[in-house]
């Protein structure tokens, strides 16, 4: 099981980004799919999940109206679209893939680093 992230960047305060997480050696029939975020000195802290059993994304208060996730089955992809910036979501962002049937056995990407500037 592989999960690549991409699409971090340097960005200005309330511009958008699209970080992408390409999953490999993994099904996306039964999953739960989650983004969390690591600020310099911090602990990782949950962003946003989704899972395929259609229920509703739950996210963090902090970017809540302000970022989306969804999963393209057909990429084997989580997305997580971030609007409107801040400094502080500035943060390595990771990826983190787990079936809904073996949630003990969960993935993680390796980080994208996102740096919004004031």
């Amino acid at each position: 099981v592989q999960l690549v992230e991409s699409g971090g960047g340097l960005v200005q305060t309330g511009a958008s980004l699209r970080l992408s997480c390409t999953a490999s050696g993994v099904t996306f029939d039964d999953y739960i799919v989650a983004w969390f975020r690591q600020a310099p000195g911090k602990e990782r802290v949950f962003v946003a999940t989704i899972s395929s059993d259609g229920r509703s994304p739950i996210y963090d208060n902090n970017v809540k109206g302000r970022f989306t996730i969804s999963v393209d089955n057909a990429k084997n992809t989580i997305y997580l679209q971030m609007n409107n910036l801040k400094p502080e979501d500035t943060a390595v962002y990771y990826c983190k893939y787990a079936r809904t049937s073996d949630i003990v056995r969960a993935y993680w990407g390796q980080g994208t680093q996102v740096t919004v500037s004031a």
